[in-house]
Formats: C-alpha cells, sequence, structure tokens
C-alpha cells in the first residue's frame, strides 16, 4: 500500500503542492514506481490527496524540473531512465575517513557580529581552552548550500596556521599538525526542525528537518581545542555504518 491522503497536513506551514511533491518523490526513491513506469495519473492524485487538480499539476511540475518525471503528451507521466543520488554526503564514522571526507572543502565565511567567546560544552565533557577563535561558514557543492558551521578553535592552534584555517575546511588542517596530541575526538548527530535563518542560507523551508552534527575534539590536556556544530539539509546526507567487519 502506498503513502496516502493521511499524511498530508493542511495545517503545515509548507505548501500543499511541496507535501504532495515530497509524497511522490519519497514513492519514485523507494522503488514504488520503477524507472520508465507510469505513475498515478491527475485524476487519482487528486483523489487520493483531496486536493484541487492545480496543486497536484504544481507538485508534478516540481518533480519534473527535479528530473525524476517526464510527462508525454496523450500518455501520462513517467519515472525518468535515470534517477540521481541526492544523498550523496556520507557521514563518516571513523576518524580517517571523516578528514579524507572533507579535506577539499571549501569553506564560504560569514562575519558575526558578536560571536560567543566559548563553545557549548556538557558538564565534564572536558576543559575549556584559554581563549577561542569563531569561525561561521557555508559549505556549498555545484553552487548550492549543504551545511552551515559554527566552530570554535583554540586561538594558539588558530594563529600558528591561520592562513590554512582560513583558506581551507578546519579539521583537516588541525589534524596535520603533528604537535597538537588528539586524546579523543567525536561526532554525534540529531535531528531538528530548522529556525529562519538557517532556512534562508541553506535555500529551505522554515518546518524542513535539519541534521544537527556536534564534533568536538579533545587534546591531551583534556582541553576541547575544536568544537563545531553542523547543521546540514536532510535530504543530502546519508549515514552507512557496516554492521559485520
Amino acid at each position: 500500500m502506498v503513502e496516502n491522503a493521511v499524511l498530508f497536513d493542511s495545517h503545515s506551514r509548507i505548501p500543499a503542492y511541496i507535501q504532495v511533491a515530497s509524497a511522490l518523490r519519497r514513492r519514485i526513491e523507494i522503488g514504488h514506481w520503477q524507472v520508465h513506469e507510469k505513475i498515478s495519473t491527475l485524476e487519482e492524485l487528486e483523489a487520493e490527496f483531496n486536493l484541487s487538480r492545480v496543486t497536484v499539476s504544481k507538485a508534478i511540475e516540481l518533480l519534473e524540473e527535479e528530473g525524476l518525471v517526464t510527462r508525454q503528451q496523450g500518455r501520462g507521466t513517467f519515472v525518468s531512465g535515470k534517477l540521481s543520488d541526492k544523498r550523496w554526503l556520507q557521514l563518516e564514522t571513523t576518524w580517517a575517513s571523516m578528514i579524507q571526507s572533507i579535506e577539499g572543502n571549501v569553506p564560504n565565511f560569514i562575519q558575526v557580529a558578536d560571536p560567543p567567546p566559548r563553545p557549548r560544552l556538557e558538564e565534564g565533557e572536558a576543559r575549556f581552552s584559554p581563549e577561542y577563535v569563531y569561525l561561521r561558514s557555508v559549505q556549498t557543492k555545484d553552487g548550492n548550500p549543504y551545511a552551515i558551521v559554527n566552530l570554535h578553535l583554540t586561538k594558539s592552534i588558530f594563529d600558528r596556521k591561520k592562513t590554512e584555517f582560513l583558506r581551507r575546511t578546519a579539521l583537516p588542517v588541525l589534524a596535520k599538525m603533528g604537535d597538537v596530541k588528539i586524546r579523543q575526538a567525536y561526532q554525534t548527530m540529531t535531528i531538528q526542525t530548522t529556525d529562519p535563518e538557517t532556512a534562508s542560507l541553506l535555500k529551505i523551508s522554515l518546518s524542513a528537518p535539519t541534521a544537527a552534527c556536534r564534533c568536538v575534539v579533545i587534546n591531551d590536556d583534556q582541553e576541547a581545542i575544536y568544537v563545531a556544530e553542523i547543521t546540514y539539509r536532510s535530504d543530502c546526507i546519508k549515514l552507512f555504518m557496516s554492521l559485520i567487519d
């Protein structure tokens, strides 16, 4: 059984046609409609979602713009022959693979008038460094934003490689500083709703979910030398974990 009109939320701030497009996109992604297969007719979708022809047509137009479907005059709408994987960003689960995956990223820095002087740390998690530098940036791929990074980096470390930290993603630079002894590094992820500023920077709707990752690096002195709060568009990421080595 496919998703039905129960999933349509008339009280949502997300426009109805976007909700319908999301439901249809999901069906294509999970293989309910195979490549080159005809999807439900406009009449069937109108009845299923209890929405107007105009709204349903607008949802189909959106999928057509994304290249997921093609409309053929007099025949109907068909799943396109080539489906691209929108979730291109793999969230890595090891230190080495994480460093490698972001090695070539170029941050687009955002000026912050009144940056927070210290990162958020849980009780007993680590000690604060004497002073931090705060860096905020937007990460993009093919000109499209996919992540916002809010980073606190120990100032003494930043000052040693300032030029590199201002030109490249910080973590690979930090990892290559051989005299910085890293005792612990970990990352946590939660799913959350977005706020107006994040929605604007990532070009997503206000009600769209985002993936919030927090990455912490602690040195031998138990100081948190790197604390990054990273917000990803949820529609571009995936998490893969091998359960059997």
